[in-house]
């Protein structure tokens, strides 16, 4: 993978910082995409301090002229994508009677038509080359959770998009699959606990005690099912959502 060019939306933090690191470690240049180029830095300078190449790029996802030259600007800066991971989102949480039409919105933007729009620009680059790896976060949220409704039914959407664009461009070569992440400790988590008046330590002892394996996960454990998908051993393997939190529930 010494070759390759991955773009990681969403890269500055979290679960979508701890995948560009480990595409990076894997050998590939990575563009690490973020709503503002500051928000990059971390992430890019701790790839660089490695001995990796990454780049650090402003990207609304939500705003298709900004994804369209964002694929064109990642091919002339590092070449054209082989792998591109849709992760960024947000969350603006609320039971159903208190969730404004701009909650809805702006999380089904971010989610769902920002995996649409970097799949779409991003898969013309892959189309032409004749091979790629898309790789959508979803969540097992998609399945349903309260105070949720926006979030859920944007990941359930990122599920159906992951199936149908896997039929579409496996002719060209491109695969397409997702990962569903359970309770991963992040920032983003911490934050969700305090809105809610808890502590986030007891939030994630909480949820541990529901995992079989007895802990919640860590933003490096998705980042190394995302980076199985993006290598060469899943090249055989399209259309698929596989579940990373910790066993059946």
């Amino acid at each position: 993978m010494s070759n390759a060019v991955a773009i990681v939306t969403g890269a500055g933090q979290g679960i979508g910082a701890a995948i560009a690191r480990r595409l990076a470690f894997d050998g590939m240049s990575v563009a690490v995409l973020e709503r503002v180029e500051t928000a990059t830095v971390e992430t890019v300078e701790a790839i660089r301090a490695n001995g990796g190449t990454a780049v650090g790029i402003a990207c609304d996802v939500t705003r298709t002229a900004e994804v369209d030259a964002m694929a064109d600007l990642v091919a002339a800066r590092l070449g054209p994508a082989d792998v591109l991971v849709n992760n960024a989102g947000i969350t603006r949480d609320n039971l159903l009677f208190a969730m404004g039409d701009d909650d809805w919105d702006e999380v089904i933007d971010v989610h769902l038509h920002g995996s649409f729009r970097c799949a779409r620009a991003v898969g013309r680059h892959m189309r032409e080359q004749g091979h790629g790896r898309i790789v959508n976060v979803s969540s097992v949220a998609a399945l349903g959770n309260p105070g949720q409704a926006n979030y859920a039914t944007a990941k359930a959407g990122i599920q159906g998009l992951t199936r149908t664009l896997a039929i579409e461009l496996g002719p060209s070569g491109i695969t397409v699959n997702a990962v569903a992440p359970g309770f991963v400790h992040t920032a983003m988590t911490d934050a969700v606990a305090r809105r809610i008046r808890k502590d986030p330590a007891q939030l994630r002892d909480a949820a541990a005690s529901r995992v079989p394996l007895r802990r919640v996960g860590v933003p490096e454990d998705i980042a190394g099912v995302v980076a199985f998908l993006a290598g060469p051993d899943a090249g055989y393997l399209t259309g698929q959502t596989i579940q990373v939190d910790g066993g059946p529930q």
